[in-house]
């Protein structure tokens, strides 16, 4: 079927940069476009009217990890200064012999309720990222089940992902004291690698295309030289993009350092692991490595949000793009929101570059469309262009019956200073609408949150069990205010 989309504003595309279009339109035939611009004489099948708002290239958000993110609840605004805000530590690690109690990186087949949290905490990622734009996203290593759920739900949903199980040789356990200490494994990582190789074997091209494999060894400092060798391996015969956390962590800089007298940029350039299709989390302790990252053209999947409520961000968003890096966005965590990310974006690398002029509106929306783009090595998405995906989505500049938009002048720049995720109307992947008015087929907004809200009660009451220090949610997270009895 034939479309046509009638706009105020388009985002399009033009030797290989965006453009900006008024009054204009968008038609995609099937799954692909076919003009962009203005006076398309063609026939079509449908007109969808987007008068006074913006229609942009779906949002890649290229770094997820799954779930409804309870447990990272308990990190706000409180934590131990031992780990230099790195917030998975508090949150992630459990007493050895533990598991962190509905963390879908823990979860196992065969414990009680397992199914339906893997489908809950499926459902709720999935559903999330479409209601705020995301057309495409990448799962950061998260065990089997997790992927099989996620894969489970894109298929019913219809949104684009980058999905396989993650592996490592050995995450980090608390002992008796509760102090860091690492199960180191070579054979499970070993392992990991081959399930998700076969994973990937499997499921690759599933969901109409809209499903590819990644290759995702966890982290630098959790995986061997030799399970990053043969993941090199492996990427270059399959022709795989690959993604890792790294450069994320004092503690994890500090570990790579002492094990291998190199940074961990060092050590991913020493293994041939730095390209534009390596997306390194985070990769805001770097060093003095940024023309090393830069000349490989590497990609860093910058998680504004999620890293500055831990007083962390890029230092500093120019340096990296001056020196060549492909900057793209992530929400890693929550909230989910694409438009919210790339304000925060904005305001961070402003301000560590210490001028107005840097992290522009126009730079940070790159990110989150042709800077995903690159690191999966894409030219058909994150772009509105003839040929490319019809990957589209519709953003309403009214702010839905508020002033918060104001005057609208430059739709992209008033997007990333006064939207938020809501603000997306309708959702196009692959040429079929997935959502429409706020409303994504087949998905309970009210129950969903409900499920999330119960489910997320039961691990807080839980905490003591796997805390490394045996702390109630109420000791680990005090109130922001006092409860009187």
């Amino acid at each position: 079927m034939r479309t046509k989309i009638e706009a105020t504003w388009i985002v399009g595309h033009e030797r290989g940069q965006h453009t900006l279009l008024r009054d204009a339109e968008v038609v995609f035939d099937g799954n692909r476009i076919l003009h962009v611009g203005r006076g398309f004489e063609g026939r079509v099948d449908r007109v969808i009217d987007a008068k006074g708002k913006l229609v942009s290239p779906g949002f890649l958000d290229t770094h997820v990890h799954s779930g409804h993110r309870a447990s990272h609840r308990l990190i706000t605004d409180t934590g131990r200064p031992m780990y230099y805000g790195q917030p998975f530590l508090e949150i992630s690690v459990p007493k050895e012999g533990k598991v962190v109690k509905g963390d879908p990186r823990y979860l196992k087949h065969g414990d009680a309720g397992s199914a339906a949290a893997f489908e809950l905490n499926a459902d709720f990622t999935v559903a999330e990222l479409i209601r705020n734009g995301v057309t495409t996203f990448v799962e950061y290593g998260s065990q089997l089940s997790v992927q099989d759920a996620l894969l489970a739900e894109v298929v019913r949903l219809g949104s684009r992902a980058y999905l396989a199980p993650g592996y490592d040789c050995g995450r980090w356990v608390a002992d008796e004291s509760g102090r860091l200490k690492r199960i180191r494994s070579d054979a499970l990582g070993r392992e990991g690698l081959k399930t998700a190789l076969a994973w990937i074997d499997k499921n690759d091209g599933a969901a109409d295309g809209r499903v590819r494999g990644i290759l995702v060894p966890r982290e630098v400092e959790t995986s061997s030289v030799e399970l990053l060798q043969a993941t090199v391996r492996a990427a270059d015969e399959r022709k795989l993009p690959m993604a890792t956390h790294a450069a994320y962590s004092v503690i994890e800089f500090y570990e790579v350092v002492k094990e291998h007298m190199k940074t961990p940029i060092e050590l991913l350039d020493d293994l041939g692991m730095l390209r534009p299709t390596l997306n390194i989390g985070h990769g805001n302790f770097i060093s003095d490595n940024p023309k090393l990252m830069g000349s490989a053209g590497v990609s860093v999947s910058h998680c504004p949000i999620n890293i500055v409520r831990r007083a962390r961000t890029l230092d500093h968003w120019q340096r990296y793009r001056d020196a060549g890096v492909n900057v793209c966005l992530g929400s890693d965590t929550y909230p989910r929101d694409m438009i919210m990310n790339m304000r925060t974006a904005s305001y961070l690398g402003k301000i560590q570059a210490h001028t107005y002029l840097a992290a522009t509106a126009a730079d940070v929306f790159r990110a989150a469309t042709l800077g995903g783009a690159i690191s999966v090595a894409r030219d058909d998405l994150g772009r509105l262009a003839p040929g490319a995906l019809a990957d589209i989505i519709i953003v309403d500049l009214s702010g839905r019956n508020t002033l918060r938009y104001g005057p609208v002048r430059d739709p992209v720049k008033s997007v990333v200073e006064c939207g938020v995720g809501d603000d997306v109307d309708t959702v196009i992947v692959d040429g079929k609408t997935v959502m429409e008015g706020g409303v994504i087929p087949g998905v309970d907004f009210a129950e969903l949150r409900a499920q999330a809200q119960a489910a997320a009660e039961q691990i807080w009451d839980t905490l003591a069990d796997w805390d490394p220090l045996g702390r109630t949610h109420e000791q680990a997270c005090p109130w922001s205010y006092p409860i009187p009895e």
